[in-house]
């Protein structure tokens, strides 16, 4: 971006824009860009003033947010440098292995010690509209069973309708950071359109029914119970699995 170019940026700003702003965008992009690259000097705020068009002001209110933002950094004497770019920092949950049964091992009990207490705050906070959700959730996941279709998505989402009913948000957020990969028998099938075992399913299906009555009925304890006792038996079908020698499918 040549001189002139920089100038009449600043000089009309977008819509909502203040001209700090534009310049700081404008700053901000030559630093992506590689015009500026880590360890290199800004211009001098006499240099950016002439070339923006603009007050000095305004020019150290742009450096002073690029400065916030960690990407700039000033030298008593010498000026204001580049930074490197922070280390990526590493999301959780992204190095699981889903195929193996030990992180599924791992996930059901992380989610028994979240998920009980969200049944629990479920019991007590649901509203008339979120106890419909779980009952059409519910419904649905009989529904895909008796049709012989997989059910790791409506599982999902029963188990994310919970949450929700927390009024808590970070419930949801917690389940949703993982995924529906959080239901075992999604990460452990051959196939994504592979159905789960009929005689399975009918155990899912009546401890996600013990599950939700306890909620609608607004009973805390049969609620945490039931949630403990359906994760927990999750737990102990998948480690019979690694016991069995199938710690990891092909």
């Amino acid at each position: 971006m040549d001189m002139s170019a920089r100038s009449r940026r600043a000089d009309r700003p977008g819509a909502g824009r203040t001209l700090v702003e534009t310049v700081r965008d404008a700053l901000r992009e030559q630093i992506a860009a590689g015009a500026y690259p880590p360890g290199s000097r800004l211009p001098s705020e006499a240099q950016m003033t002439k070339e923006f068009g603009v007050s000095r002001t305004v020019i150290r209110e742009a450096v002073a947010s690029l400065r916030a933002d960690g990407l700039v950094a000033p030298r008593q004497g010498t000026g204001v440098f580049v930074l490197a770019p922070p280390a990526p920092v590493e999301l959780p949950f992204q190095n699981i292995d889903f195929v193996r049964i030990s992180s599924m091992i791992e996930l059901l009990e992380l989610r028994t010690a979240v998920e009980t207490e969200a049944a629990t705050l479920a019991a007590q906070r649901r509203s008339p509209a979120q106890e419909e959700k779980l009952i059409g959730c519910l419904r649905e996941v009989d529904r895909a069973a008796t049709a012989g279709e997989p059910t790791m998505e409506a599982d999902f989402a029963l188990h994310l309708a919970i949450a929700e009913a927390t009024n808590n948000p970070r419930f949801g957020d917690f389940l949703s950071m993982i995924g529906s990969n959080l239901i075992p028998r999604k990460a452990l099938s051959d196939s994504s359109s592979e159905p789960a075992p009929k005689e399975y399913l009918e155990v899912i299906r009546g401890e996600h029914e013990v599950i939700v009555n306890a909620i609608l009925d607004g009973d805390e304890e049969a609620a945490r119970d039931a949630m403990r006792h359906h994760l927990k038996s999750s737990q102990a079908r998948y480690r019979a699995l690694l016991r069995a020698g199938k710690a990891e499918r092909p």
